[in-house]
């Protein structure tokens, strides 16, 4: 049994999400809601950029520790001090979320950028000096040594954007992480990565997908305000319930089980590079997609608060957008997500995809309302189709024949 003492205790093939890493998860929910109160102040398509990049500040933080998690146990000795520093780096990260751009307008009393750049830098540098601590093979060292090098050139861009502030802090911030994470990827190919337990990392992943979700339903309630305005705001709640209930089915029903039944068939070279392209990267799609519909339906919900009580108001584009493409990523993220995994790329989940892109033109020119029932209808037809579908539950075999 590991001790508070032990420095650190490597895991094993069958090792599971320790409660220690779920608290962790804890505050990535909470930096989830700043992120969307970010994108809710000014919708805009200035915000939605803005949000996306805090969505992979965050994402990508999170990721490092999942990858850390399975190499050793989260909850053990330095690794468990480690991480809860990180854990503070990433609370006071999302307290100032806010006002990642600062406030152009009377300015913050904290220089919020710097402090969220100065956050991000010690949450990647403690994940970096963990993971050297506890590296058992040339190869691991080696592979640390390569993604340390973009890794400190993306944190000074970092760094600069948050001194030079507005659009020029957006486009620094947006190299840093084309820089970040284009390096790692470039460094993870040429000295991959190496998973210990597959299904230790496929339950972090389904546990941060229902993280995001849940963080979907507190913007609902957030939304609808402590009162209810007209009728039309709880059954618009209830819907929002519905696409909530819809993008929990859409993965976890059959996508997510295909996929890793793939995985666990898969040999051990391949396994490290479907961890960090069908799980660390093509999981962020599904996360931002995820954000993007929050932030639509409480959009929805503030209109039918807000305007008048006939409810004819339409959204404003931005707002139809994050709901629509949101939904379209996170559903065309799914097809990746499959092809990455079983190698096959069925068409089936792009269906719903293209259809919700269709109709964004659509959504803008109707009421709020009727824009997120349109979705609603849109998700829950894909959800019947591929129920009655077989694709989607068929990977290609690799090693050995699936059972059961």
């Amino acid at each position: 049994m590991p001790t508070l003492r032990s420095r650190y205790l490597r895991t094993e093939a069958a090792h599971r999400t320790t409660s220690f890493e779920i608290f962790f998860d804890l505050v990535f929910v909470f930096a989830l809601t700043r992120i969307v109160e970010f994108m809710a102040r000014q919708p805009s398509g200035v915000a939605l950029t803005r949000g996306l990049l805090l969505i992979l500040l965050l994402w990508f933080s999170w990721s490092a520790y999942a990858w850390l998690g399975n190499e050793v146990r989260a909850d053990v000795g330095l690794i468990r001090a480690g991480t809860l520093v990180a854990m503070a780096a990433m609370f006071l990260a999302a307290l100032v979320i806010p006002d990642a751009w600062g406030d152009e307008e009377a300015g913050p009393r904290v220089p919020a950028p710097l402090i969220l750049a100065l956050a991000y830098g010690v949450v990647r540098g403690l994940h970096l000096v963990l993971y050297r601590y506890v590296s058992s093979s040339r190869q691991l060292s080696r592979t640390l040594r390569l993604i340390a090098v973009p890794a400190l050139l993306g944190w000074s861009a970092l760094v600069a954007g948050a001194l030079l502030g507005g659009d020029t802090q957006t486009l620094l911030w947006a190299l840093a992480f084309v820089i970040d994470v284009g390096g790692g990827r470039f460094a993870s190919r040429y000295s991959p990565w190496q998973l210990r337990s597959v299904s230790h990392f496929t339950e972090r992943h389904r546990l941060v997908i229902i993280i995001a979700i849940g963080e979907s339903l507190i913007s609902i309630g957030a939304g609808a305000g402590t009162e209810l305005a007209n009728w039309s705001v709880p059954v618009t709640a209830l819907l929002g319930l519905v696409v909530a209930v819809c993008l929990w089915r859409l993965y976890f029903d059959r996508v997510a089980p295909a996929a890793e039944r793939a995985f666990e068939l898969a040999e051990e070279p391949r396994r490290g590079t479907i961890a960090g392209d069908a799980y660390s990267l093509i999981h962020f799609p599904l996360i931002a997609g995820i954000m993007y519909v929050a932030l639509g339906i409480e959009e929805v919900l503030a209109t039918l608060i807000h305007e008048p009580p006939d409810g004819h108001d339409a959204l404003r584009m931005p707002a139809v957008v994050a709901l629509y493409g949101g939904s379209a990523v996170y559903l065309g993220g799914r097809t990746l997500f499959l092809r990455l995994t079983t190698g096959r790329a069925p068409w089936l989940p792009l269906v719903g995809a293209g259809l919700a892109l269709v109709l964004l033109p659509v959504a803008g020119l109707v009421p709020a309302m009727v824009a997120l029932v349109l979705l609603v209808v849109v998700l829950i037809g894909q959800c019947e189709v591929e129920r009655h579908a077989s694709t989607l539950a068929r990977p290609r075999k690799r090693g050995r024949p699936a059972t059961g």
